[in-house]
């Protein structure tokens, strides 16, 4: 009897990398939106978007919290790609490896629908996936709030003994763990803590490692 695992992938810096393009495209576009709103300069616009992005782990959060923004319309505001296809950087090999995972996948990431849903398509990956949960899916509660994770296990009736999350962020894969999910962070770094049940350079080696995480055929 097989006991296949439930796969949870971030997004962003887990399946493609975010780093060259998106992610500083993203970040002007946030400052521009706290500029505007806020009636901020560039500088102060800027060290607060920082400052609620350490302090919440999202910028959204922070402004919902203090500002009152509307989540829709920062979100719509802040993830206009007119060239996202010449944005996204990603590994060959990707729908492959993914398919080879044995086990349910569920995409969970802090990022809006529209934006998500067209970096899978792009990535050609998206009827890979068993559910979708982007921000608006939970309730606007994005990593690492516990509940987010806690809607998206509900909602699966998923055990988290037996999910889990693959993340490029330490912060979120630590909410995960002490819900007592399992963890794989995906990252370059050389040292990793205790907690951490893998680490892998890409989710290309996920099969290779799936049954060290308790899978067994």
């Amino acid at each position: 009897m097989r006991k296949h695992l439930t796969w949870i992938f971030d997004l962003d810096n887990t399946l493609h990398d975010a780093t060259p393009h998106i992610f500083p495209h993203i970040n002007r576009s946030m400052t521009a939106y706290l500029r505007e709103h806020l009636a901020l300069d560039e500088d102060q616009a800027s060290a607060l978007r920082v400052h609620y992005w350490k302090t919440y782990g999202a910028t959204l959060l922070g402004l919902m919290r203090h500002h009152g923004t509307d989540p829709q319309h920062f979100l719509q505001q802040t993830h206009q790609f007119p060239n996202l296809a010449r944005m996204v950087v990603s590994e060959s090999g990707l729908r492959h490896a993914l398919r080879r995972l044995p086990g349910r996948k569920v995409l969970f990431s802090n990022a809006p629908q529209h934006y998500a849903r067209a970096v899978l398509d792009l990535l050609r990956i998206a009827d890979l996936f068993d559910a979708f949960y982007s921000v608006e899916q939970t309730r606007y509660q994005p990593k690492p709030l516990s509940g987010g994770f806690r809607l998206l296990l509900a909602r699966e009736r998923l055990v988290p003994e037996r999910s889990v999350l693959v993340e490029d962020s330490l912060i979120n894969l630590r909410t995960a763990r002490r819900l007592g999910m399992k963890t794989v962070w995906v990252t370059r770094e050389r040292r990793s803590p205790g907690w951490v049940d893998a680490k892998v350079a890409s989710v290309l080696v996920l099969p290779r490692i799936s049954s060290s995480l308790g899978w067994r055929r």
